[in-house]
């Protein structure tokens, strides 16, 4: 048996920017966009499970309202 260096794991990628608040009207994070149940159970969801929640992201966008998220600006 050969001992091999462990590597820690590839880190998951997020489109996470540390703007964790949930708009109660869309339920979504105003920081980027994910559902709540998205954002707890990324780290379980495969690598092409993220990326189609990361392609539709940019279009959420819109389900908040603007003065809402003027307030990150």
């Amino acid at each position: 048996m050969t001992d091999l260096p462990l590597r820690p794991p590839a880190p998951i990628k997020t489109p996470c920017i540390k703007v964790c608040v949930v708009d109660g009207e869309s339920g979504l994070c105003m920081g980027c966009y994910r559902k709540l149940s998205e954002v707890a159970g990324w780290a379980k969801l495969t690598d092409d499970e993220r990326a189609v929640v990361t392609d539709e992201l940019p279009s959420r966008r819109d389900r908040i309202r603007p003065e809402k998220l003027a307030m990150f600006s």
